[in-house]
């Protein structure tokens, strides 16, 4: 699963124990655990989960804004930057759902 490790608790109560590699092998390994490490397998076999997570999201996402599941990045950026020109001409233009207004 990975490396071994131990727990340390947290100074600060509330937050979850610290988890530190037993071995410098183990910590050699956690080093190399990087989000850019883990972004350079997409598009790759062992990177294939997290293309599927990301295409779930896109179209999710895709949804929430009433476009279609398969919008192509394009498209979905020219609607993005309409909608913040009409966002960005002041509050008179846009009316901000009431779910929206209260986050």
């Amino acid at each position: 699963m990975g490396p071994p490790q131990d727990r340390v608790p947290e100074v600060v109560p509330g937050l979850p124990d610290r988890l530190i590699p037993q071995d410098a092998p183990a910590a050699a390994l956690l080093r190399r655990r990087t989000l850019t490490a883990l972004y350079n397998t997409r598009r790759m076999p062992e990177g294939a989960w997290l293309d599927n997570l990301h295409h779930a999201l896109d179209a999710a996402v895709a949804e929430a804004y009433g476009w279609p599941a398969d919008i192509t990045e394009p498209d979905a950026l020219t609607r993005l930057l309409a909608l913040n020109h009409v966002r960005a001409s002041g509050p008179a233009a846009v009316a901000i759902p009431a779910a929206e207004a209260d986050a």
